[in-house]
């Protein structure tokens, strides 16, 4: 299910690329270069920078969320991924505990100094 989620995605990607090349920038875009005209014939003269601006907007959200879906139905489950620290704190041996030392309540910390 999502090889074929991705294979949509990646037509939905095609599609929004081209319906963005084809919109009609401050500079002419690619509309004005490669089919300006038949662009304004087949949507007609106004409407086909609002049927273009619709058609992106849609494509977008699509895009967006089969993204979302696809990282989420992808994502690793907790009960099949673990820590690689997790992991290795549980490889590693355990050491006996050792007497600790006391100090002497006597004991001073020389610096150095005079005082």
């Amino acid at each position: 299910m999502i090889s074929f989620l991705i294979v949509i995605h990646t037509i939905i990607s095609i599609l929004l690329i081209s319906v963005v090349l084809m919109q009609a920038s401050q500079g002419g875009g690619l509309s004005g270069t490669f089919g300006g005209q038949a662009t304004s014939s087949v949507f007609g003269g106004q409407n086909a920078g609002n049927v273009l601006s619709k058609i992106t907007t849609w494509l977008a959200t699509i895009f967006l969320s089969l993204a979302v879906v696809i990282s989420v139905l992808s994502s690793p489950t907790a009960e099949s991924s673990t820590s690689i620290v997790r992991q290795a704190a549980d490889e590693r041996p355990t050491v006996p505990a050792t007497d600790l030392i006391q100090p002497e309540s006597d004991a001073t910390l020389d610096l150095g100094g005079d005082l």
